[in-house]
């Protein structure tokens, strides 16, 4: 662990920390990331409680640390659970080898930092079918707190597992997840983020996904002054299956809302399907920026590649801003990508209004319809009606 931990600083060092000048970091300002002293969260929010009546294992961190007292017995069939300090045999050689795998073709100087500095983290190792999901929650209580948290999962061949992880982990946090999933094996990701309106998150997802595999992976992001998504996916086997979805809504009279979603998917597998859907409510001057990236190398035929990424402006104050790329070194792949910015449908508004809808309720129905196909890439129905509660409540909270 510490040849990782002693690499990753060298590659921090060899790198430098981001700055406005560079091509993924000028549309996001990193200071507040970089600061020595945590920028004081304004206010923070005690999340609701999500995930209540589903059957799972709960881990619980307190500002970046392990909470055993909160937690549940860690036993799950199937399912080898450490903490970061007490990783076995196995986790010190996996220990930020995607992360630095994951450098290239675009350096993530804060991933490396993480490697090198983590304090805490989960190390879960997958050998069957996991009965229940294992949910990693986080709890904030103060406002200058700071964490940094790496988790690692490898998933044997044929093994499944849902991973939840819910809530602000620090009022400025750096999170690293990195996720091997072997041949034939099933990972599904759910992440819906704190609501802190405070909050400064930098979070970073490698994964490697095998032959005939499957990795999906949404987000929920609502509220947090400054939050960066960065997700490094990289198709190594053949026909594996690589989902990444995000959904996120600001409004910036809660405060500053800047929320950054960096995605790059790579295939060097043939017959790999991947898919990136990502969708922003944005309103009174938030900011929502996607860089979203497929890139199929030499041999990767049959590639089944999809992009998609939009917004919708509630009013004129806020702005999306989007990059998406195709790099493509293939001659048998079926690529594509899309992204739209766009207002409240003014003729589906006035249909619900003329069958007697209310405004702000027929608002909210059109916003839920806008965030659909996000939340439809929930494999899990009782998981996808909590997130869909979770949206709910925020417009019942913005309307108006």
């Amino acid at each position: 662990m510490q040849a990782a931990r002693a690499s990753a600083a060298a590659r921090l060092a060899d790198m430098g920390l981001p700055g406005r000048r560079d091509e993924y970091w000028r549309w996001t300002n990193p200071a507040p990331l970089l600061a020595e002293a945590v920028p004081e969260a304004e206010a923070f929010r005690v999340d609701t409680p999500i995930f209540s009546d589903l059957p799972k294992v709960r881990l619980v961190f307190t500002d970046g640390v392990y909470d055993a007292a909160a937690s549940d017995d860690p036993k799950l069939a199937g399912v080898e659970v450490a903490r970061l300090a007490d990783a076995p045999e196995w986790a010190a050689g996996f220990y930020g080898s995607l992360e630095a795998s994951g450098q290239s073709p675009v350096r993530r100087p804060f991933a490396a930092l993480n490697t090198a500095r983590a304090s805490d983290g989960v190390m879960l190792r997958v050998t069957g079918k996991a009965a229940r999901p294992l949910h990693i929650s986080y709890r904030q209580s103060s406002n200058t707190s700071e964490a940094i948290l790496h988790h690692c999962v490898m998933l044997e061949d044929g093994a499944e597992l849902t991973l939840l992880e819910t809530g602000t982990a620090a009022a400025r946090a750096n999170l690293v997840l990195e996720v091997e999933v072997g041949a034939g094996a099933r990972f599904h990701h759910i992440r819906p983020q704190g609501r802190s309106y405070g909050h400064r998150l930098v979070s970073a997802i490698f994964a490697r996904v095998g032959a005939g595999a499957l990795f999906k992976s949404f987000t929920l992001s609502m509220n947090g002054r400054l939050t960066r998504n960065e997700a490094m996916i990289e198709i190594v086997g053949d026909n594996a299956v690589a989902h990444i979805a995000g959904a996120a809504l600001g409004d910036g009279a809660d405060g500053e809302f800047h929320h950054d979603d960096t995605v790059f998917v790579t295939h060097g597998a043939e017959g790999g399907e991947s898919r990136q859907v990502f969708k922003k409510v944005l309103r009174h001057g938030a900011t929502g920026i996607f860089q979203g990236k497929i890139l199929v190398r030499p041999g990767a035929q049959k590639t089944d590649g999809y992009q998609i990424s939009q917004a919708l402006m509630l009013d004129d104050l806020c702005q999306f801003l989007a990059k998406p790329e195709l790099e493509i070194y293939a001659d048998d792949v079926k690529c594509s990508h899309g992204s739209t910015t766009g207002a409240i449908d003014e003729t589906a508004l006035f249909y619900l209004r003329s069958r007697g809808v209310p405004r702000e309720e027929a608002v909210a129905l059109l916003v839920l319809s806008f965030l659909a196909d996000a939340i439809d890439e929930i494999d899990d129905a009782a998981i996808a009606a909590e997130i869909l509660a979770r949206l709910q409540e925020w417009l019942a909270r913005h309307r108006g």
